[in-house]
């Protein structure tokens, strides 16, 4: 038997916060079990012996798309970005004297993958020549997301310099760069509500009293539906669906033929059968007359 009725809605959630409800929609939650990346990250830019001075420095290479790549100079994270078409490219900082770069890639269960190749460059730095010490931003968290139209909250991790300081950060969709003062160094927090869903590239700039600043690059979520208008800022990485929606209109287009085929030969063989039973009681009627 076959039924026709609405076409169904097939809604497939990815959110990027444990419980990432919206009200009317249904959903399935939990981790699917799989295993880890198994192909590392490359890092071409910059090479090994590369001596810097000015920073931030763009790290770039080529990764599997889909994952998230974090870079660590002297095993310290400095910053991250996703896997967009197969390649990565971020700006990091460095510290001051050799730095031995690494990038690890994980997947959406924050599963480990294997190390990039390590790159060693140096970087004579000139704030610390100049102010006896430098300014660094870090993070526990490289990529963190929140539903649409929820605040998200980031921990930023400040040291070195002087006070006060002031940060800058640009959330990456389009939105005025947040601006803030921070008397001290230390943990501090950000917080940000994004009104489209999408995945965007943040920027936080840090600058103490005497001038001397620090860059962190990171990845930040807004997890809900997508609209035609998510297309991020031009600091900001285009948008992905968080919520994909499929209508399932190709069953419907084949039955439609079928449809027409079967009412076609249904209307021929009624026809054929009248055509016949007419011709039967033509006979009998003869036989009839001839008795």
């Amino acid at each position: 038997m076959l039924c026709f009725g609405s076409v169904p809605e097939v809604r497939a959630q990815f959110g990027g916060n444990p419980n990432p409800q919206q009200s009317g929609t249904t959903g399935l939650q939990g981790k699917i079990p799989s295993p880890p990346p198994t192909t590392p990250a490359t890092i071409s830019t910059p090479v090994s012996g590369r001596t810097f001075t000015e920073i931030p420095i763009t790290v770039s290479g080529l990764c599997k798309t889909g994952l998230l790549v974090k870079i660590f100079s002297n095993n310290i994270f400095v910053g991250s970005a996703n896997c967009e078409g197969g390649s990565y490219s971020l700006q990091v900082d460095l510290f001051g004297g050799d730095n031995e770069l690494v990038a690890r890639v994980f997947d959406a269960l924050d599963q480990p993958g294997p190390e990039s190749n390590k790159v060693t460059v140096s970087f004579q730095d000139g704030q610390f020549a100049a102010f006896g010490q430098r300014i660094s931003l870090t993070s526990n968290l490289a990529k963190l997301g929140a539903p649409v139209g929820k605040p998200l909250t980031w921990p930023i991790i400040l040291s070195g310099g002087s006070g006060p300081y002031a940060i800058s950060v640009d959330w990456g969709d389009g939105s005025a760069a947040d601006l803030i003062s921070q008397p001290f160094a230390g943990t501090f927090e950000l917080s940000h509500t994004y009104k489209t869903a999408g995945i965007y590239r943040v920027i936080v700039k840090a600058t103490d009293a005497n001038g001397a600043t620090a860059f962190l690059q990171l990845v930040g979520v807004g997890a809900g539906e997508v609209t035609q208008s998510a297309t991020g800022s031009k600091n900001g990485e285009k948008s992905v669906g968080e919520t994909k929606i499929v209508y399932i209109w190709w069953p419907l287009l084949l039955m439609v033929p079928i449809i027409f085929a079967m009412f076609w030969v249904g209307r021929r063989y009624e026809l054929n059968a009248i055509h016949k039973q007419l011709e039967e009681q033509a006979r009998l009627y003869g036989s009839e007359i001839q008795k």
